[in-house]
């Protein structure tokens, strides 16, 4: 796949197809690993058609759950469940062709091309691994357009900067054609259009009745792009989930005041949009 193949715009815009996706669920989840307890009566949904945002402190448990909620780890009591079925009886290709996870980061031993990485997205829907058809190329090249990096196509993946294969993992996302994403921090190395550009896609995901599940640092930047806030707090032997609602129900300064343990500053900017940033008191005291 080179990036001046043509694009099929028509084909190209959509993965997924119209169908809506399937709520996921987790279900008085628990996790434990090496013997620590990470994770203690975790529950809340996700539906088609949202945004929801995982907040809290470092270490309690955010990104686990995306690994729970991606098979890639098995709970201790609970279970996540998608469509209606438990992640952990469905196979790999099943899995894969309704749920797309985007990590931190990705690091690969093979010096893979940018195209060919995005390209493995549809692996899944494909009755021969590497037997790409003319749509999938389209949906690929599709999506490397929208994000602004179809010149880096013929790149090697190991000659990128974080922020470009931050942007390359997504598109593989995007390409996979997935009803629920699974994001790790998607916006942490990207500069500001290229954060705009990641928010905007994954609220156009949501609105075309698929769901998406975003780990996320940045407070403001889940205010204004989720629809509805999970915060996790730390609990007296796990992280717990502490609240569940829209962000300026959760993200207050007493409920941020338990879960980080410093004073917030929580206010409206000038559009209308929530921002909360640590009061200057806590830089006085340290």
């Amino acid at each position: 796949m080179t990036a001046h193949s043509k694009v099929n715009k028509s084909t190209a815009n959509s993965a997924a197809g119209d169908r809506p996706g399937p709520t996921i669920e987790f279900v008085q989840v628990s996790v434990e690993l090496g013997g620590n307890l990470i994770l203690e009566g975790v529950d809340f949904e996700v539906v088609p058609g949202e945004v929801v945002g995982l907040v809290g402190p470092n270490g309690v448990g955010k990104t686990t759950l995306l690994r729970l909620a991606s098979s890639m780890l098995a709970a201790k009591s609970g279970e996540v469940v998608l469509g209606g079925r438990p992640v952990g009886s469905m196979t790999r290709r099943e899995l894969a062709q309704q749920v797309a996870m985007v990590p931190q980061d990705f690091h690969v031993s093979f010096p893979f091309r940018v195209g060919e990485l995005v390209m493995m997205g549809r692996a899944p829907h494909q009755p021969l691994v590497g037997l790409e058809s003319d749509r999938d190329v389209a949906l690929a090249l599709a999506a490397l357009e929208r994000l602004g990096i179809a010149h880096l196509a013929d790149r090697g993946v190991d000659t990128l900067s974080g922020g470009e294969r931050q942007l390359v993992l997504f598109a593989r996302a995007l390409v996979q054609g997935p009803d629920l994403l699974l994001l790790d921090e998607p916006t942490a190395f990207l500069d500001l259009k290229h954060r705009v550009d990641v928010l905007q896609e994954i609220r156009a995901f949501a609105r075309s009745g698929r769901a998406a599940l975003v780990v996320s640092h940045d407070l403001s930047l889940a205010a204004r792009s989720c629809d509805r806030i999970v915060l996790l707090q730390p609990g007296a032997e796990a992280g717990r989930v502490a609240a569940v609602g829209q962000p300026s129900e959760i993200l207050t300064a007493e409920n941020l005041r338990r879960a980080f343990g410093i004073e917030t500053l929580t206010f409206s900017g000038p559009d209308g949009a929530l921002v909360v940033v640590p009061s200057l008191s806590e830089f006085d005291r340290r």
